[in-house]
């Protein structure tokens, strides 16, 4: 990507009591260079400003340029916040693998759901997956120079054949060749395993975690941990594409092939090193493993854990509980269908409190053709065609993560709004496990919609 592809980068946010609110920086104004260097991105942003002296070249909301001079301590943040945090757009996936989610989408949704990221900057910044199949040398430079690490990598297998097959896409064999960079340089990363049943698993998925594993013996391991991750499939993927959905049985098989592997990781490493995520274990109706098997929960962001991290919050945050709520209440709790079982000892210890009924409402998603649904992908339309007709009591506790992150939209385009009003009930969205505890504790006329 050429440097006139650079953008002034918009500011959207003026952090109160910063230097940048200070100087009489304001939102819409936009930020040209630091230092004669025009910032690609956050990372640049952030690096230019450790400087304790700093020349800014900034447009202001009229569009008429500024040159400011500012002294401060190398530690200091201006307090500026921006549109993106890429000031030159983002690098997209040059892959076309079968499984992926954006694929898997209806046409004519908004325009942001078919962006398709694979890019190393908001891997380091976000932790977002990445397959290195686009990486200019260019970019592994500035990797190495600027010490981005760890990333966050889609490995899905080692075995070129296997791993050029899943993404379609012949630069995808270089892969371990891409780790041996990696460990030279001494930089990490955390990896991801998707598993399709029939492509990249049995003796396949055996030979991705030992390869991996290769990579962890060094002083600075080059893969830090990994996450074996069952494939999603959606009624909307292509016709033509040859996966297929993970079953009972085959969750059962993969669970105790890993569990094997992870016992051998432990003797060697002192760690697990490789984590199945817990929707193996929900697809398998098989017990969760106990939360000390989760180490520093090191692929959170895989749901590896994710259910004994919410209980162990919960747990907490129930401190909180009243012993009797005025007015009762009574709630209803939408969750997916996955964590129906595991959340049972929540909806107990929430009906403990007097004057408090709360049911849960463990739904699957019509709309995206599942029988078993993770929380966050529950749509507007699953829950109106599930919830309609039924008593639902004063409220509806939703959680967030099934909504656009800043806006109160379901994947579907639904609005929380629009929902409310079809089922004819208050809906009251929570974001947090103390969110939720302090939702269905106080009283009704208080509930933030």
């Amino acid at each position: 990507m050429s440097d006139a592809t650079v953008r002034p980068a918009l500011i959207t946010r003026v952090l109160p009591d910063s230097i940048a609110e200070e100087i009489g920086f304001e939102s819409g104004d936009r930020l040209v260079s630091i230092n004669g260097e025009q910032p690609r991105d956050l990372i640049d942003y952030r690096f230019l400003c450790a400087d304790e002296v700093l020349a800014l070249d900034v447009l202001d909301t009229k569009g008429k340029a500024h040159h400011i001079e500012i002294e401060k301590d190398y530690d200091d943040d201006l307090g500026l916040e921006f549109e993106t945090a890429l000031f030159d757009g983002l690098i997209q996936c040059n892959n076309r693998c079968p499984f992926c989610f954006i694929d898997q989408q209806p046409p004519g949704k908004r325009e942001t759901l078919y962006l398709k990221d694979d890019d190393y900057r908001l891997s380091f910044l976000y932790g977002s997956y990445l397959t290195l199949t686009n990486v200019t040398q260019r970019e592994w430079n500035r990797i190495a120079q600027l010490r981005l690490s760890p990333l966050y990598v889609s490995i899905h297998a080692t075995e070129p054949e296997v791993r050029s097959r899943l993404l379609k896409n012949d630069r995808a064999g270089q892969i371990l060749d891409q780790l041996a960079w990696f460990q030279e340089h001494r930089l990490q990363i955390h990896a991801q395993v998707v598993v399709c049943p029939g492509i990249n698993d049995g003796e396949h998925l055996e030979k991705t975690l030992l390869d991996l594993a290769q990579f962890r013996t060094a002083e600075v391991p080059a893969v830090a941990s990994v996450a074996v991750v069952p494939v999603g499939l959606t009624r909307f993927r292509p016709a033509e594409d040859e996966l297929v959905p993970v079953t009972l049985d085959h969750a059962r098989t993969v669970i105790r092939q890993v569990q094997r592997l992870q016992a051998r990781f432990q003797k060697q490493f002192g760690s697990s090193f490789a984590w199945l995520a817990d929707e193996w274990f929900l697809i398998g109706q098989v017990d969760l493993p106990p939360e000390s098997h989760y180490e520093d929960y090191p692929q959170i962001g895989n749901g590896v854990g994710s259910i004994h991290l919410f209980l162990q919050e919960f747990e907490a945050a129930a401190m909180g509980l009243p012993t009797e709520v005025k007015p009762s209440r009574e709630l209803t709790w939408v969750l997916g269908n996955s964590v129906e079982h595991a959340f049972q000892p929540i909806l107990n210890r929430l009906n403990q409190v007097e004057g408090l009924t709360v049911s849960m409402a463990a739904l699957n998603s019509v709309y995206w053709g599942q029988d078993i649904t993770v929380t966050g992908l529950l749509t507007g339309q699953d829950l109106l065609q599930q919830l309609s007709g039924q008593y639902l009591g004063d409220a509806i506790v939703l959680p967030s993560l099934m909504l656009k992150h800043d806006e109160a939209k379901f994947l579907d385009d639904m609005t929380v709004a629009e929902l409310e009003k079809a089922l004819g009930v208050p809906i009251w969205t929570v974001g947090s496990v103390d969110e939720l505890v302090e939702t269905v504790s106080q009283p009704s006329s208080m509930a933030v919609v």
